[in-house]
């Protein structure tokens, strides 16, 4: 678990910590079922199996990420971008606003 003191994201299903607030790059993101978060980096999530995928802003090799205390599949992680514009998101990781709740320090 993340410590106390930061505000983070936890997996609405089961409560496991997913991401600090300071890891958040953008809230401007389409997932696969309603609006989604960009993350830097995430902890307690497993990787799937990379693959290609024809998203809106073009043809990526993403990662399905899931909870691993609960299994919920809550996003992906950019494994490769084709588009010199889009190779920001390399390495980073989606999560759906669905899947997750703010805890710790919210206003």
């Amino acid at each position: 678990y993340l410590p106390h003191s930061h505000r983070t994201y936890s997996c609405v299903h089961c409560r496991a910590h997913l991401a600090r607030h300071e890891e958040l790059i953008s809230k401007s993101f389409q997932g696969s079922h309603g609006r989604a978060y960009l993350f830097n980096s995430v902890v307690n999530v497993g990787c799937g199996p990379a693959e290609q995928r024809l998203l809106l802003t073009g043809l990526h090799s993403v990662a399905d990420i899931f909870c691993q205390s609960c299994k919920t599949t809550l996003g992906w992680k950019y494994e490769q971008a084709f588009e010199s514009s889009q190779k920001y998101k390399e390495g980073k990781f989606i999560i759906e606003m669905s899947h997750m709740v703010k805890e710790n320090g919210w206003d």
